[in-house]
């Protein structure tokens, strides 16, 4: 039987009653199954006798030691034990807060062995985090020299929920391997387990949770995160053949030598640039990037792709009866690299195929900001553009809503307004969605949805094939390598790396808290220049007050009204700032925002709301107050509303005393690169791939024991086995 087939309860493991269930259930473990597949996050090695003396030089000392007395310190209710004890090396005082029945467990003379952390405290050897199990009620220490002594071994840490302890998992999790380990099955061939020298299920399984010495744990763990990557993997590539009737790039080196190929055909100008398209660039200032012309030609092809499949099938010259071929892609940039221009170049390829688009933003804010620039655009070659948001009243909605049914708008800009039961699209040949880790898979699905259409029905064997729109997801934020290869695996990845020529590297300043006049000192030069400058806080509400000379007086969050207050009234008198932030109206944060391009107020205190969608190229000056409270790849994104002029640009994040050392990191690694790819793959490191993708909250990702940092070679060897077995089975 395979692991995953045991549903039975865990309630009929012996010891786990209905309360104890109820508390596994907080960690999602309800089957034998699921207790199986819980696995340790971290060991302790106790395979060797730790003695007291080395306490400075290790994380754990475990040593056989004897009870040489008990004390009492404390009054009434707070009286607290102290057990004194001794090994051979050094004595060492037991703090037993809450715990007086340790007395009679462990009395005086008796020979225990104890596992804990020690500190030097009052003047004594001490430990208050400790493991205890009496050996003998009395003896000599050098009784035990030379026997088995219990408790010796590796030993799992596992993940907790309140009420649960270390040895209540640990004897349910052995419960469920003396009943249910033998009989489990592999899930992996027997000629991949030989292939890459992996263990069996029921080894691996056993190993995890039981090692014996520390290869055990390498070769157990090896073995289950090459399987669920090989899981992972091969779903991926089963689901990239279902949309495209082929599987994607099977690693780096042959999406690289795909990109090659892209570039000798844009050297040699063989984009075929359809009459819209043709007339855009014409009307561009600049020219395209080489990475931008890149994108173009691949997603060029794509679009013509779906179309020609779409019109054999519609001619019935379609033999094998699958769905016509649909663009499936994500474009990654970083910010500023002009990833906007480039999605409306493949918005134009579907309008001169006759088609209507969707482009959809997470806010209405950078929605209506698409919308304007797109009709400043698009107008003037004719493409009939509309905005579409929830906040629209009924006199303007409904003429649209008629307007787009009727087929009369090429192209609908808006929010989540986009996909509601209302909105109904003539011919919706593409989705553009913007940030796209801000929306949830059933979001992306909804607007698909909206675009399907029956091209074909076959009466006799009443098999019917429909027609899905091209997808077209965008992110500012950089996917690591190892993320694009997973997550987004089924999709073909574009990238543009080259940023617009005139474009400087921006500046960035570390400032810890209680220096912010050397980055206000900063901001003033730049003021005097005519520049303008933003100021980013974690919160929105004031929970703090500034003292007279503008600091502050309280280590708590500090807040976007606050700063507004003692920026206007005490750091910048003389010039106009405003406040912004996600409770003010969305009619007045875009006035706000139109008055700060228009360089009608210099200087913006805000929260994160300006992460997305404010483009202002005369803003030189990014301020990230408590920037230690913020993640890598969001600090990288608020840096990039900076910079997007050719004047020098500057970043400064202030940093809290009590800065973590996970804190201190993420801001040398800021100071070091502006490369968001880079970033990107340092971002993995320090948080995971659910924080960074936005798959935390939209379960696209949810990895049991694999790591993509650190299992990436891994990643890429299960990666080649399920591209082989995937088009074994699929020729």
């Amino acid at each position: 039987m395979k692991l995953a087939e045991i549903k039975t309860p865990i309630s009929t493991l012996a010891g786990i009653g209905p309360e104890t269930a109820r508390l596994f259930s907080n960690l999602n473990v309800f089957t034998v199954a699921d207790l199986l597949q819980f696995f340790p996050r971290d060991y302790k090695d106790r395979t060797k006798i730790v003695p007291l003396n080395l306490f400075e030089t290790v994380k754990e000392i475990h040593t056989v030691a004897q009870v040489v007395a008990h004390e009492w310190f404390g009054y009434g209710k707070m009286k607290n034990l102290k057990i004194l004890i001794r090994d051979k090396s050094a004595s060492a005082e037991l703090i037993c807060f809450n715990r007086p029945f340790l007395q009679k467990t462990f009395p005086v003379g008796s020979i225990i062995i104890v596992s804990g952390s020690f500190f030097i405290k009052y003047n004594s050897l001490q430990s208050s985090s400790f493991e205890a199990e009496k050996l003998s009620d009395s003896g000599e220490l050098s009784d035990f020299d030379d026997i088995p002594i219990p408790g010796m071994g590796i030993v799992p840490v596992y993940p907790l929920a309140q009420g649960l302890s270390q040895k209540k998992v640990f004897k349910a999790v052995q419960s469920a391997l003396s009943q249910y380990s033998h009989g489990i099955d592999n899930d992996l061939s027997d000629e991949i387990i030989a292939k890459r020298n992996l263990l069996s299920k029921q080894e691996a399984i056993k190993k995890i949770h039981a090692p014996q010495n520390l290869d055990d744990i390498e070769s157990a763990r090896r073995t289950l995160v090459y399987e669920e990557l090989f899981k992972l993997q091969k779903t991926v590539f089963l689901r990239a053949y279902e949309h495209k009737g082929a599987l994607p790039a099977m690693d780096i080196a042959q999406e690289d030598s795909e990109k090659q190929n892209a570039d000798k055909n844009v050297s040699e100008n063989k984009i075929d640039f359809s009459p819209k398209q043709a007339a855009l660039l014409e009307m561009l200032p600049f020219a395209l990037t080489q990475d931008q012309m890149n994108v173009i030609l691949q997603m060029n092809r794509d679009i013509d792709k779906g179309y020609g499949e779409r019109a054999r099938i519609l001619k019935n010259e379609n033999p094998v009866k699958k769905p016509p071929f649909t663009m499936q892609r994500l474009l990654q940039g970083d910010v500023g690299s002009g990833k906007t221009l480039v999605a409306l170049f493949a918005c134009l390829r579907v309008i001169d195929w006759g088609g209507q688009c969707a482009f959809m933003a997470p806010t209405e804010i950078l929605a209506k900001q698409h919308a304007e620039n797109s009709a400043r655009l698009l107008e003037r070659i004719g493409v009939r553009s509309a905005f579409l948001s929830g906040n629209l009243k009924a006199a303007g909605r409904n003429p649209l809503l008629k307007a787009l049914k009727n087929g009369d708008i090429d192209m609908l800009v808006g929010t989540h307004a986009l996909f509601s039961a209302s909105t109904v699209y003539k011919d919706l040949q593409l989705a553009v969605i913007d940030e796209q880790h801000r929306f949830g898979v059933l979001q992306r699905q909804a607007i698909i949805e909206k675009g399907r259409s029956l091209v074909s029905s076959d009466s006799a064997s009443e098999k019917k094939i429909f027609a899905a729109p091209h997808l077209l997801m965008m992110s500012a934020t950089p996917i690591p390598q190892t993320l694009a290869l997973t997550v987004y695996g089924d999709l073909d990845v574009s990238t543009i790396k080259t940023m617009p020529a005139g474009r400087k590297p921006i500046t960035t300043y570390l400032v810890a808290e209680g220096h912010e006049q050397n980055a206000c000192n900063a901001v003033h030069a730049e003021l005097a220049k005519g520049r303008q400058a933003y100021f980013v806080y974690p919160a929105i509400e004031e929970n703090f007050d500034f003292s007279e000379d503008g600091g502050n007086n309280s280590s708590g969050i500090k807040s976007a009204e606050a700063a507004f207050k003692n920026l206007s009234q005490n750091i910048f008198p003389q010039y106009k700032c405003a406040l912004l932030h996600s409770k003010i109206p969305e009619d007045e944060q875009s006035k706000i925002l139109d008055e700060f391009r228009q360089n009608k107020i210099q200087i913006l205190a805000a929260t994160t709301v300006v992460e997305v969608g404010v483009d202002v190229p005369n803003a030189t000056c990014m301020v990230i107050e408590q920037a230690d409270r913020f993640g890598l790849s969001q600090l990288h994104q608020l840096r990039g509303r900076v910079g997007r002029g050719e004047a020098q640009s500057f970043c400064f994040l202030i940093y809290r005393k009590d800065i973590t050392e996970n804190g201190i990191a993420r801001m040398k690694v800021l100071r070091q690169s502006t490369d968001g790819f880079f970033i990107a793959e340092e971002d993995l490191k320090l948080r995971g791939p659910g924080q960074i993708t936005g798959t935390a909250q939209s379960g696209q990702l949810e990895l049991g024991i694999a790591n993509l940092s650190r299992d990436k070679d891994l990643l890429l060897l299960s990666r080649a086995d399920a591209y082989a077995q995937v088009a074994k089975a699929t020729v």
